[in-house]
């Protein structure tokens, strides 16, 4: 009776066991956890390259929420420029239906400096895994054949006038490209839809942005020649 009581309680603890390890796993995949593993343990200046390695995942939907997340991170002014970059080679790829993204060597050896990776991370973490927290499989209405070229195309846009040096104008891209990212990850429509709408709201906000500078370089000009 025993051994059979014993036999009964580990096949029914096995599923558990292997749920929780599966739980650990993608845990240890999310950009939240990996900022703060590297932040801890960093003692030199962290490329991207390694930032990107440690994600183990290369799939196209990670690489744009790791890409859009450090156009975020508060860096010095033009470094979205730099960071931008990737941004625009993904998506690129993701409309040209490519299986594998590519990214060359000059890129992935820039690196950002221990300390302000550190208060970046500090920054950014709590705010990510809120938003990991919610993501989940949900209504999803695109179909797999086309679901990373459509959302490849919304991103390329977005991640062009990233890399532009639009006061003001780069932040709110890129956290729709993040949206995107996450949403992609696990086919959460809610997620998608979100990143629509913040995407309309970016180029909103861009449009506000170039229709004041237009008139004040207008009145400007205007006055000059009174």
């Amino acid at each position: 009776m025993n051994l059979e009581t014993t036999e009964t309680d580990g096949s029914a603890s096995a599923p558990a066991a292997s749920a929780q390890a599966a739980d650990d796993r993608s845990d240890q995949r999310r950009l939240s956890r990996i900022f703060t593993d590297l932040s801890r343990e960093a003692t030199g200046p962290i490329s991207i390259g390694e930032i990107r390695d440690a994600m183990g995942d290369r799939s196209f939907a990670a690489l744009l929420l790791l890409f859009a997340v450090l156009n975020l991170l508060p860096l010095p002014p033009g470094t979205t420029l730099v960071l931008g970059l990737p941004l625009v080679l993904i998506s690129t790829q993701m409309v040209l239906g490519y299986g594998t993204a590519w990214l060359p060597r000059a890129l992935l050896d820039k690196s950002i400096g221990a300390d302000r990776f550190r208060k970046a991370a500090a920054q950014m973490v709590p705010r990510l895994e809120r938003l990991e927290r919610l993501v989940k499989p949900r209504r999803w209405p695109l179909s797999e054949s086309v679901d990373e070229r459509i959302i490849g195309a919304i991103s390329l846009v977005l991640s062009i006038v990233v890399t532009l040096p639009i006061p003001l104008g780069n932040w709110l891209p890129a956290f729709s490209i993040a949206l995107l990212g996450l949403a992609l990850s696990e086919r959460d429509g809610h997620f998608l839809a979100a990143g629509v709408v913040t995407t309309i709201l970016s180029f909103v906000v861009i449009g506000l942005v170039f229709g004041t500078a237009g008139v004040v370089a207008s009145s400007m000009l205007g006055f000059h020649f009174l």
